[in-house]
């Protein structure tokens, strides 16, 4: 529909990064999603952290499955490559993408119903295979495309719009994550762009499966008293275990920081997670304290956000299974078919 188009023009003084492209390049079609959606904030922050990092958007392959969550893609990125899979199931199609061209940054946008329930199994071994991908849960605890219904993320005791109380208890995606392999484990809201950003930058220059399960309010029906999912709750008990800043090597980004122990974490291509310590005993790379620290708040009512957990050794499928540095979409027919001699060798290897 024509309403939904943005005028290509761009006001001339708009700042521009170092590819030099604005802020505007990196959007896409105008969100249908309700006001206030926490989902529009995510994509606000995706957008972000892609035009700082200066990556042009034709390298970004963008893939989700079902929901309001996997409609968010067509707002982001427009000039990058996409594909919208079925229910539940991004994480294969992304798996077979990311083996025939290496070269693209893969971004899979799902939602708690799309990983938490009819997609479980595919979160669970595209994170335990390493996949080399930023993973995004937009986590609303409701089904909001089919108004309103508990997701499995739903913390028990919580009560719906129309005051159902949750009987069933919650799949933390963040302890799955942990306890399935993913390098890089991170938590926020979607109401903190000031802490969302940075992580998306970490996790994109991360090599390996990095996931980011974003509490993300569903305006519509899960933003009330009694939601535990909503903006005041998350607010209210939000505990960020650290101050996050993000330092690409070509050139450190500053910033302010109040007085507090600052820690250095290098990632795999030698860019750094700058953190602040709220929890002076906190450490990231501890995957078994991080594990126990979740659980402590849980109990105790808190929504941990932050860095939660980050190999900074970490490698991923390609090398696991020792592939060609060549996408092979790009592969020549010499390159795939090496005679009859090759072929007798490997016959012969195989008796």
């Amino acid at each position: 529909m024509t309403y939904l188009a943005k005028p290509k023009i761009h006001h001339p003084a708009l700042p521009r990064n170092a590819l030099g492209f604005t802020r505007r390049d990196y959007e896409g079609a105008i969100s249908t999603l309700c006001a206030g959606c926490g989902h529009d904030s995510i994509s606000a922050a995706i957008i972000q952290a892609f035009y700082e990092l200066d990556i042009p958007p034709h390298r970004v392959a963008k893939l989700s499955g079902i929901g309001c969550s996997s409609k968010t893609p067509t707002y982001f990125l427009g000039n990058s490559h996409g594909f919208n899979s079925v229910h539940g199931r991004m994480p294969s199609v992304l798996t077979g993408a990311a083996l025939a061209n290496r070269d693209l940054i893969y971004l899979g946008v799902s939602g708690d119903g799309d990983s938490a329930s009819i997609g479980l199994g595919q979160f669970a071994h595209v994170l335990r295979r390493g996949v080399n991908m930023v993973y995004i849960v937009e986590n609303n605890g409701v089904y909001g495309l089919t108004k309103g219904q508990f997701s499995a993320t739903a913390d028990k005791g919580s009560k719906s719009k129309r005051g159902a109380m949750n009987k069933d208890e919650p799949i933390d995606l963040v302890l799955l994550a942990l306890a399935l392999g993913a390098t890089f484990v991170a938590r926020a809201f979607s109401g903190d762009k000031s802490q969302l950003v940075p992580l998306l930058k970490a996790a994109i220059a991360h090599r390996g499966a990095a996931f980011i399960d974003v509490v993300s309010p569903c305006v519509a029906f899960n933003n009330h008293p009694g939601s535990t999912k909503s903006y005041d709750y998350v607010r209210e008990h939000n505990e960020a275990v650290n101050r996050l800043d993000f330092m690409p090597v070509r050139a450190p980004i500053t910033a302010d920081y109040r007085e507090g122990e600052v820690r250095d974490v290098v990632l795999h291509d030698g860019g750094t997670v700058r953190l602040r310590k709220v929890d002076a005993d906190y450490d990231p790379s501890d995957k078994v304290a991080a594990m126990g620290y979740l659980e402590s708040r849980r109990a105790a009512g808190e929504v941990v956000t932050g860095l939660l957990y980050v190999d900074t050794t970490s490698d991923d499928m390609h090398a696991a299974l020792r592939t060609v540095q060549v996408p092979l979409n790009a592969l020549k027919d010499v390159d795939l078919v090496p005679g009859s001699a090759a072929l007798a060798g490997i016959n012969a290897s195989l008796r």
